[in-house]
């Protein structure tokens, strides 16, 4: 479970930096692209964020993480890059 959580994990830090250049990028731009990319964009990565956070729950238990260690991972998730981060110090051990 660990190696997919790390495969969600990368794509859901994908999912979020695209989101955010599509927002504050493409839209300032004045490129109507930004309105037809919105969607699915934000869908991907509403259903990544949400495997994210059940899957690091799930690990949670699995590997009887400290708490620390969990609401660290938990939160990187609403921080750009934070995923990367974590996938890199905390889970490139195992």
């Amino acid at each position: 479970m660990l190696k997919l959580f790390k495969i969600v994990a990368i794509l859901e830090g994908i999912s979020y930096l695209a989101l955010f250049g599509n927002m504050l990028i493409i839209k300032n731009m004045n490129l109507d692209l930004y309105k037809s990319l919105l969607f699915p964009i934000g869908m991907a990565h509403g259903i990544l964020f949400i495997g994210y956070i059940i899957l690091s729950i799930m690990l949670k238990v699995e590997e009887n993480w400290d708490w620390k260690k969990f609401l660290i991972i938990a939160i990187a998730s609403v921080i750009p890059f934070g995923t990367f981060y974590v996938e890199k110090k905390y889970l490139s051990n195992n």
